[in-house]
């Protein structure tokens, strides 16, 4: 007795290639390499992607998983801007040699007299060896894991840069003269705000570590040379000014607006006292 010769299927996908296997979702005939194991059966290229969600789900799904985007992406420019400046040249200037780059992005009164607006933020992401840079951005990942989930993104990053202007009134306040870079002073603002925000809630900022952080790095800022004073108090005050405001407890905020306005105005002022009185 003789039999028919089988029935030989080929992929959907490469039609030279026979395969007895299916999509579970669709049935159509696939190859292993166009089939994907899922929790019942496999499925194919097509049945994949046609379960995939929208795009503007999928968006919305990886935003919501990423809680210290803003953390992180400051973080990343600070370090990158830093590996950029090590690679600059050294010129010589009337306060000796310094790197070209250094010097494009540092503070000073007399670049800011001479219009150099910009670096009321270049000098922000400006870092001086790598302890510098190291030493600020930790504490900015440990105020980032607080504030930024507590404040959203926009505030959060509106509330880093107002204290980073406040930081750059300090310096140009108390030392005019010199080349003042750093992060330092918006993480000084983080970490006023965050006190602040603390003594809200009925928290007292000195028996947690925020208030022990505060006061150890104020302490480093007087007694070891070459620091910016300036720019930490001025940063300091403005966080805690503006992050009075911001971090108001939602049950007693009468005016929501306020914290958003709060940043903007503090940048405001503080862009207006240098133009004015500086």
């Amino acid at each position: 007795m003789s039999f028919p010769p089988p029935i030989l299927e080929y992929c959907t996908k490469h039609p030279t290639t026979a395969t007895g296997r299916h999509c579970t979702r669709c049935g159509r005939p696939a190859c292993n390499q166009c089939l994907t194991q899922v929790d019942v059966g496999s499925h194919c290229v097509d049945c994949i992607k046609s379960a995939r969600p929208p795009a503007r789900e999928r968006i919305r799904f990886w935003n919501a998983s990423q809680p210290l985007l803003i953390t992180r992406a400051i973080i990343a420019i600070n370090v990158c801007l830093y590996l950029w400046v090590t690679t600059g040249t050294t010129v010589l200037t009337s306060i000796g040699a310094i790197n070209n780059r250094e010097l494009n992005m540092a503070l000073s009164q007399y670049f800011i007299d001479n219009g150099e607006w910009y670096r009321l933020i270049s000098s922000g992401f400006l870092h001086y060896g790598i302890l510098h840079v190291g030493m600020n951005m930790f504490l900015l990942w440990q105020l980032g894991q607080l504030l930024e989930p507590a404040l959203d993104r926009g505030r959060f990053i509106l509330l880093y840069f107002a204290a980073m202007l406040g930081g750059a009134v300090g310096a140009l306040l108390l030392s005019p003269n010199a080349l003042t870079g750093g992060a330092s002073g918006a993480v000084f603002g983080l970490m006023a705000a965050a006190a602040v925000g603390l003594q809200q809630r009925g928290v007292n900022p000195m028996k947690t570590g925020i208030g022990a952080t505060l006061v150890l790095n104020l302490l480093i800022t007087f007694t070891i040379p070459g620091i910016s004073v300036g720019g930490h108090l001025g940063g300091a005050l403005m966080g805690a000014a503006v992050g009075y405001a911001m971090l108001e407890p939602r049950w007693t905020r009468t005016a929501p607006w306020i914290t958003w306005a709060a940043p903007l105005v503090g940048m405001a002022a503080s862009v207006f006292f240098i133009a004015v009185f500086l």
